[in-house]
């Protein structure tokens, strides 16, 4: 069972609850259980809502509480192997049609410096002779280093 301080507080899973929600809800159970009351209060529930409290205090713990939520909760139905739509092969092919515009509109100086280190340093390890898994894992990384880098040096898609 996935920890849930959302529900320790009666609150509904949303990262989008304010500061004084999460305030008013962690006071409301406080005051009802806390341990000093006359009939004792509930030590237990007292220190779960506490933790929840603290769990939840800033925007950004409740988001992540609430992503933590969601990456728990098992899919409703078992993921089915699924062709590609025709609208996706449509996206990608739009997508590489706005690339020249996006490197034309982006750093393109910047983007082929990293283009030309990339091959420089793949045509010396190549050059080196190592060969085998080392010269292949080299040449990879370099490819992969230049895929993820270069979303930086591009102008962001029309609508973005």
């Amino acid at each position: 069972m996935t920890y849930n301080p959302f529900a320790v507080l009666g609150l509904p899973a949303r990262p989008d609850l304010t500061d004084e929600q999460v305030h008013a809800a962690w006071y409301a159970v406080a005051t009802a259980t806390h341990p000093d009351r006359s009939d004792g209060g509930d030590r237990e529930r007292y220190a779960a809502a506490s933790a929840a409290f603290a769990a939840l205090r800033s925007p950004w713990a409740r988001s992540e509480a609430y992503a933590d939520l969601i990456a728990a909760t098992p899919p409703a139905t078992t993921p089915t192997a699924r062709a590609v739509s025709r609208p996706q092969v449509a996206a990608v092919l739009v997508s590489a049609r706005l690339l020249p515009a996006r490197v034309r509109h982006g750093r393109p100086l910047r983007l082929a410096a990293r283009a030309l280190a990339a091959v420089v340093l793949a045509l010396l390890t190549v050059r080196a002779g190592v060969g085998g898994p080392v010269t292949a894992a080299m040449v990879t990384g370099l490819v992969v280093w230049l895929v993820l880098t270069v979303r930086a040096d591009l102008a962001p898609p029309p609508g973005r």
